[in-house]
């Protein structure tokens, strides 16, 4: 690719973070279609809810095996053509969905779609870490990452409209036809960064033990912050029918949290690129979202604790993801977001099942709430835990 303008490079990489923030919306958009079909599946498929969760947490499952494999595919195939095959998969697990007549073909259609993210959502990290490597790289990873709850708001709007109008099945066609598109724009659209003496090195998996080191620490930083939020999710909506609230108006009002982190997550990024402080952004982000939580059941500040929770406590996802950037060398990226993205599922996958428990062993849902600011203050930690390696890794050996 031969663009040397400065100016030229600069629009060109913002046009390619649209293109790939635009495709990865169709991740969540199809993450969502079981959450927002459960009633009828229920109803016309006859699934228990302990079914319909399941369903819903298989998405998950794949990436405990297939993130290093993937990560290592990288040496046979381009990013785009890994990205546009892991948008397929999730096409197919639509088209599993649509002809299914019982669990067992959804859970087929879930676990297809689970490995379609692993391999996309790795490789769209990738592309946008290779392009804004150095510049403003937190902003971006920011943008990317609010695609995600972009695409499942998208869902919780759009998917229920159409399950309505045209039966379960609909939101299923057009959560594939939506990653078909993303595939075939991504296909025709994206291409690599120009070259530089780095990007040119040969892809590798070998990867030192300094990169070994922050590569796990930079997951653990992401796994906690989203077992937190994930946590978040799941109880946070129990406090406050504890408090007095219907189920519908503590959703509602928990549910904020998710919409305003989509605007904030950008400018939090920006405002890190900017000022070169991501470090004291994310301690001030943190502690934020860990005071909003611990005043939770303060059931009349409700609102704003919520709105506090994803404005200032959320915000800070892109500089998080930014630390995969500092974490390994380009021509280790894709290998090294595979072990970033394994380890990231070990950490998470058993912390619902962690707050669930202590709520049935105390039935009070304050107590899993409290697990989740512990999972933040783990956030935190872990953050400083990258720094202090990060900078004794540069550090000349004594002579």
């Amino acid at each position: 690719m031969l663009i040397h303008n400065p100016r030229e490079i600069a629009r060109h990489r913002w046009a390619i973070l649209a293109l790939l923030f635009a495709a990865r919306v169709g991740l969540g958009f199809t993450f969502q279609t079981l959450g927002s079909v459960a009633d009828p599946l229920v109803r016309e498929l006859h699934l228990s809810f302990a079914e319909i969760g399941t369903l819903i947490g298989l998405f998950n499952v794949p990436g405990l095996v297939l993130s290093i494999p993937a990560g290592l595919a990288g040496r046979y195939a381009s990013d785009r053509l890994l990205v546009a095959s892991g948008l397929a998969a999730m096409v197919l697990s639509g088209v599993l969905a649509v002809i299914a007549d019982g669990f067992g073909m959804l859970v087929l259609a879930r676990l297809l779609a689970g490995a379609g993210f692993v391999v996309s959502t790795l490789y769209f990290t990738k592309m946008v870490a290779d392009w804004f490597a150095g510049r403003e790289l937190a902003t971006a990873m920011a943008i990317l990452v609010m695609s995600w709850p972009f695409g499942i708001a998208m869902g919780q709007v759009g998917h229920g409209w159409l399950a309505e109008l045209q039966g379960w099945r609909a939101p299923f066609v057009a959560a594939s036809a939506y990653c078909l598109a993303a595939a075939a724009l991504v296909l025709a659209f994206y291409r690599p960064p120009p070259r530089t003496a780095a990007a040119t090195a040969p892809p590798s998996y070998r990867l030192t033990r300094r990169e070994w080191s922050l590569t796990l620490i930079a997951s653990l930083v992401w796994a906690a912050f989203n077992a937190g939020y994930i946590v978040y999710l799941s109880f946070a909506p129990r406090v406050l029918t504890a408090g007095g609230l219907g189920p519908l108006e503590a959703a509602s009002i928990i549910s904020l949290a998710s919409w305003v982190m989509i605007v904030s997550g950008a400018a939090c990024g920006q405002l890190a690129d900017r000022t070169g402080r991501s470090d004291l952004i994310l301690t001030v982000c943190l502690c934020t979202g860990m005071a909003s939580l611990a005043l939770l059941p303060h059931v009349g500040w409700a609102v704003p604790l919520s709105l506090a929770y994803g404005l200032i406590g959320m915000a800070p996802a892109g500089l998080i993801m930014a630390l995969t950037g500092a974490a390994m060398a380009p021509e280790k990226r894709a290998f090294g977001m595979g072990v970033f993205l394994s380890a990231y599922y070990v950490i998470t996958a058993p912390a619902p099942a962690i707050a669930g428990w202590i709520y049935d062993r105390t039935g009070d849902p304050y107590l899993p709430i409290l697990f989740a600011i512990a999972l933040f203050a783990l956030t935190l930690a872990a953050n400083f835990v990258f720094r202090l390696a990060q900078r004794r890794s540069l550090q000349p050996a004594a002579g």
